[in-house]
């Protein structure tokens, strides 16, 4: 039996786009949230962190709801771009990025939180704009925690499963992911397909963990001059 390597291919697009997104809204939803404080905050600051602990189905059936064809934002993309997000690889993308964000999210606030705030506030005095000190001290400062965030994320997104299935479906070559491959496989009776891919994104999830691991012990060698050694 010939290998199927399509759920592979695209379980890495939609975990790499994902990705993009979840960088794109977490870096300024998370340095602003670290920064300030506001009348229900912590409302807003569970609703973020929501999808973390909520049943993928139920993440799959609200993103349904929103993205569907009578949905808000359904109605919405279909009348003005005419696109439809369910039943398509997009779908799997915004189900992978929403339930990928708090991890990331949780990580990057607590490594921005802990940057020393003298150093913005020497950086104010001498004039910097809050956005640069944001992009150039305050980021930067934060960067084990952005990383450690990002890989997190990227493994969370390559293995949904629940909230993909709900809004895109299993469509083969289309919108079946890895997760999806193996279900479906198992429930076919093609044991060494599913097989298969365990294997292969077990490996992979052990191989970034470890590689975060690896990397972490390293900063922490280099900062405390174990590289002297």
């Amino acid at each position: 039996m010939q290998f199927d390597f399509i759920p592979i291919i695209l379980s890495l697009k939609v975990a790499a786009v994902a990705i993009v997104l979840v960088v794109c809204f977490c870096v300024p939803v998370a340095g602003f949230m670290a920064k300030h404080e506001f009348w229900g905050k912590d409302l807003v600051e569970s609703a973020l962190t929501l999808p973390l602990v909520l049943p993928p189905s139920v993440v799959g059936f609200t993103l349904l709801y929103l993205f569907g064809k009578n949905g808000p934002l359904g109605k919405f993309l279909e009348y003005y771009f005419h696109y439809q997000v369910v039943f398509s690889l997009s779908g799997a993308v915004i189900a992978a990025a929403v339930v990928s964000f708090p991890l990331m999210y949780q990580s990057l606030k607590a490594s921005i939180e802990s940057v020393d705030v003298n150093l913005e506030r020497a950086a104010r005095t001498l004039g910097a704009g809050e956005f640069k000190i944001f992009f150039t001290i305050t980021l930067p400062l934060s960067w084990n925690g952005f990383i450690a965030g990002l890989v997190l994320a990227f493994a969370r997104s390559l293995g949904e499963f629940g909230a993909t299935l709900m809004i895109a479906g299993n469509i083969p070559g289309r919108t079946q992911t890895m997760p999806l491959a193996i279900y479906f496989a198992n429930e076919a009776g093609e044991a060494q397909k599913a097989s298969g891919l365990v294997i292969i994104m077990t490996v992979f999830s052990f191989l970034v963990i470890y590689g975060l691991n690896r990397w972490r012990k390293k900063k922490k060698l280099n900062l405390n001059g174990g590289d002297i050694l």
